[in-house]
C-alpha cells in the first residue's frame, strides 16, 4: 500500500523512468506518511495511436470517480 500506475507514451529512457518512480514514491511517502517499503511504481508505455482506447475510453472512463487529477485537454 499503496500502488502507483503510471501510463504514458513511449520515449522515455530507463533512467527517466527510475527517476520518476522514485519521486513519485517519495511524495506519496512525504504526503500519505506510509513507509516507502510499501510502496509500488509501475510505468506502461501506450503508443499514441492507442491512448483513446486504452486509456482514455477504459481507464479514465471507468476510473472517474476515483480521479483526482485530470487532464485539461
Amino acid at each position: 500500500m499503496p500502488h502507483v500506475d503510471i501510463k504514458c507514451y513511449p520515449g522515455r529512457t530507463e533512467e527517466q523512468k527510475k527517476l520518476c518512480a522514485e519521486k513519485v514514491a517519495q511524495d506519496i511517502v512525504e504526503t500519505l506518511g506510509c513507509d516507502p517499503r510499501h510502496v509500488s511504481v509501475a510505468i506502461k508505455e501506450v503508443a499514441k495511436e492507442d491512448w483513446e482506447e486504452q486509456i482514455v475510453n477504459k481507464v479514465l472512463v471507468e476510473d472517474d470517480a476515483y480521479l483526482y487529477k485530470r487532464t485539461s485537454i
